[in-house]
């Protein structure tokens, strides 16, 4: 799954993204492209619950088709 994360600034949100999703589905593969303002999620949880970690964690995200 892929989303939009335009908030996601530097390594710190990078950071922040990622063990906020490890924290959520330790199984999760992250892909970040800091660059594209996108991140990429292989995770079994649904993307409703992907979407509500990354705004729980402070990057609102949407989905990207």
């Amino acid at each position: 799954m892929k989303f939009n994360v335009p908030d996601m600034s530097c390594g710190h949100c990078v950071a922040a993204i990622e063990k906020a999703v490890a924290a959520a589905d330790p199984q999760a593969r992250v892909t970040i492209d800091l660059g594209h303002h996108t991140v990429e999620i292989a995770s079994a949880l649904p993307q409703e619950n992907l979407i509500r970690t990354l705004a729980d964690a402070g990057y609102p995200a949407t989905p990207v088709s």
